[in-house]
């Protein structure tokens, strides 16, 4: 009869812990927590970037100022060249654009371009590319400027496109004051319009802007 009982209690034992099923964990995100490494992967995504354009902005910089060409055509745009626009209004149909093979063969050259019209006078801006670097793109020395990302500095009286035509690339200003002899009107920027591809930030556009008549 005691082994019967025993054995009655064993067998409901077992079938007690048949009956109980182990639930499994279940794993919860905090939304919270996730949010917050969105929000530093956003934030960490905007600092790389914008000291690669920084970067890319003051060796273009400094390539000009050095009048090392060479260098400043390793940052044309393989694709889509450069446009040069000597005011801050953009002319796509009418601004000089090189693309990389194009500016490597003329710029040892003495091949005359026209850039543009002169404000003012409305002359035809007539230079090779060495002049039109040094005595119009880099007239002042940049390497000492305001610089700034996607942001206007200087701001004069004709119109500036540059949004309108590049609206997915991003640029930088470097932007010189007046002086307080010419009512700081003498103001002088340069913006480079970068574009990035593979992973590396290339030119295309260079864009001049000052105080026009």
């Amino acid at each position: 009869m005691k082994k019967l009982l025993i054995s009655m209690l064993i067998l409901g034992t077992l079938a007690a812990c048949k009956k109980r099923e182990t639930k499994p964990a279940v794993q919860t995100v905090d939304s919270t927590v996730q949010a917050g490494t969105d929000s530093t992967n956003v934030t960490q995504n905007k600092v790389n970037k914008e000291e690669s354009l920084k970067k890319a902005n003051d060796e273009v910089l400094q390539a000009l100022k050095n009048k090392d060409y060479k260098t400043f055509a390793s940052f044309i745009h393989p694709e889509k060249g450069v446009r040069f626009s000597m005011y801050a209004f953009i002319a796509p149909k009418e601004d000089k654009n090189f693309s990389k093979a194009d500016f490597e063969k003329y710029q040892p050259a003495k091949t005359l371009f026209t850039w543009g019209s002169q404000d003012g006078s409305g002359d035809a801006y007539k230079a090779t590319i060495n002049d039109y670097l040094a005595k119009w793109v880099f007239s002042k020395d940049y390497t000492q400027s305001q610089y700034s990302v996607n942001k206007f500095i200087g701001k004069g009286n004709s119109l500036n496109n540059l949004k309108e035509i590049y609206p997915k690339a991003d640029f930088t200003e470097n932007y010189i004051k007046g002086t307080e002899k010419y009512g700081d009107m003498d103001w002088k920027t340069l913006r480079l319009v970068f574009e990035e591809l593979h992973g590396k930030y290339y030119l295309i556009a260079v864009v001049n802007d000052q105080w026009t008549i």
